[in-house]
């Protein structure tokens, strides 16, 4: 377990301060180049970065509305995607199983997210420990485009799956910032993991799927807001 001062002049107002103390430490420099992913817990870490004297060095690559809203008020400098060049990605996750898959998309930027991560020099997930479990029992985000919604809802019964369209309170479907829908799908079983998201994937009119065997290069497991693990996977 790790812990740290919460009394740290520099972070005393902060939210998880010995998580982004130690994350800041290991993986963060002047001049770095940060792809920010999405969730409540990554929300608490972006603030953080700004409290760093050397916040005004840092560039940021976002993938939702609701961190770019965040990083803009504490003066983060966003830009876009140009070069691919990202040293490090931190994201959350909304379950992550035994062999360290994961299943994100809850936010609905899993497209982007996979983009920014396969251009990552290092990856980085923080994560709730009631999140990490032996195997996968929630439904995955599929990523449709809308013209092929009927289709693919028809092959995911095929196979089992139980999707259902990701709804707005309104009534209203919820559209990506891509202008995509979500299945949310329950499968039948969750063994095969990769091969999984292979089959997934080659449904036409699939745009993305919410399942992430690329493994991160360390897992921040989350048991209060001063105490935590840093877990680098041995596979």
């Amino acid at each position: 377990m790790s812990s740290g001062n919460k009394n740290d002049q520099f972070f005393n107002d902060s939210k998880y301060v010995a998580l982004s103390q130690d994350f800041f430490e290991k993986y963060i420099s002047k001049g770095s180049t940060i792809g920010l992913g999405s969730g409540s817990t990554v929300e608490k870490i972006v603030r953080n970065f700004g409290l760093l004297e050397y916040k005004d060095t840092l560039e940021f690559v976002v993938t939702s509305l609701q961190i770019r809203i965040v990083s803009e008020s504490i003066g983060l400098k966003i830009i876009d995607q140009k070069d691919g060049n990202i040293d490090v990605v931190l994201d959350g996750a909304d379950q992550i199983d035994s062999g360290f898959n994961m299943i994100k998309g809850g936010g609905g930027a899993l497209l982007k997210e996979k983009i920014l991560i396969s251009s990552a020099k290092k990856f980085v997930v923080f994560a709730q420990a009631n999140k990490f479990v032996d195997k996968f029992s929630m439904a995955i985000p599929i990523e449709v485009t809308p013209f092929g919604r009927i289709f693919v809802m028809r092959e995911l019964e095929k196979i089992g799956g139980l999707p259902r369209m990701r709804m707005l309170d309104k009534g209203y479907p919820f559209v990506t910032e891509n202008g995509n829908i979500i299945y949310d799908t329950l499968l039948p079983k969750y063994d095969n993991i990769k091969e999984t998201e292979k089959d997934l994937k080659n449904i036409p009119g699939v745009i993305e799927v919410g399942l992430f065997t690329n493994h991160a290069d360390s897992y921040y497991k989350i048991h209060s807001e001063n105490d935590f693990e840093s877990i680098i996977p041995r596979l």
